[in-house]
């Protein structure tokens, strides 16, 4: 039965972590603290455990917080392809959304997903958060305008028109063509690489038409002609996860435009360590 729990819960944890593995020993911690305790007087487990669960994240991420931001840091990738068979793939939050909620504290971050996500009422959140309706509204607050400073257009998620562009972008890699890959990229493109603690990569951060065109084509002449590229959907967009043989070397998510079907940033995730679940 609490095994059962460990679906319902992961949404909750990873969608304020940003890593699966952060969120699975928090809810196993959480569990195992549940089967060990006096339960007398809880009337409501599935409640009980998502709060404590919310909590035990918040706290998590807070001492998380000891990351050297001048680093880029992205959110460990959850693959959403089965997310209309698979219940809890459905409240993975986006990638781009998940990017910008490093801007937000750990309650703001929680206050948002949970009135934003699954729908809380202030009350409730007052209730899990041991606080105030009022504190509730006000790290809602706080966290909308946060968010709107940064927030982009809603991404295209279309698989069909997301794996046909991408097919697009590919070819236009592999033939060096800058000039095609530049229609299909937005003026204010962005493009991130996490390599992890251990991984050097040849840039953090690339922005601009012409130099993530140049990069793109760059990157591929000198590192990728080997590899197999396959089309997957990453907590709700499209993506590529590259290969050498039978193993993973990265995973590339791309947040398009909806409002023109450009690509408007590519985050490239190369960190081992957050591709171990893709992976298995």
């Amino acid at each position: 039965m609490l095994k059962d729990y460990q679906y319902t819960l992961f949404p909750y944890a990873y969608n304020i972590l940003g890593s699966a593995e952060d969120a699975k020993d928090t809810i196993q911690d959480v569990l195992s603290n549940y089967v060990s305790s006096n339960r007398d007087g809880i009337e409501n487990e599935k409640a009980y455990l998502i709060r404590s669960v919310i909590n035990q994240s918040i706290n998590a991420k807070n001492k998380r917080k000891t990351v050297n931001y001048e680093d880029v840091w992205l959110p460990e990738p959850v693959a959403t392809e089965e997310a209309d068979q698979s219940l809890h793939l459905r409240d993975i939050g986006s990638y781009t959304m998940l990017i910008l909620m490093e801007e937000l504290n750990p309650k703001e971050r929680a206050v948002f997903i949970l009135k934003e996500g699954f729908g809380y009422s202030h009350d409730e959140i007052a209730d899990v958060l041991s606080g105030t309706v009022e504190q509730s509204r006000k790290l809602l607050s706080r966290a909308k305008a946060k968010l709107d400073q940064r927030k982009q257009g809603a991404p295209l998620s279309s698989r069909t028109v997301s794996s046909a562009l991408l097919d697009q972008y590919l070819h236009a890699i592999r033939k060096g063509d800058t000039e095609r890959l530049e229609n299909m990229l937005s003026k204010d493109i962005v493009f991130y690489a996490d390599g992890g603690k251990n991984l050097n990569v040849a840039k953090k951060i690339c922005t601009g038409v012409q130099e993530v065109s140049q990069f793109l084509v760059h990157v591929y002449d000198k590192y990728q002609q080997k590899f197999r590229f396959e089309f997957t959907m990453i907590n709700h967009q499209p993506a590529l996860l590259f290969y050498l043989g039978e193993k993973l070397y990265g995973c590339q998510v791309f947040t398009i435009s909806a409002e023109d079907n450009r690509i408007t940033q590519i985050s490239t995730v190369l960190d081992p360590e957050k591709l171990k679940n893709l992976a298995n």
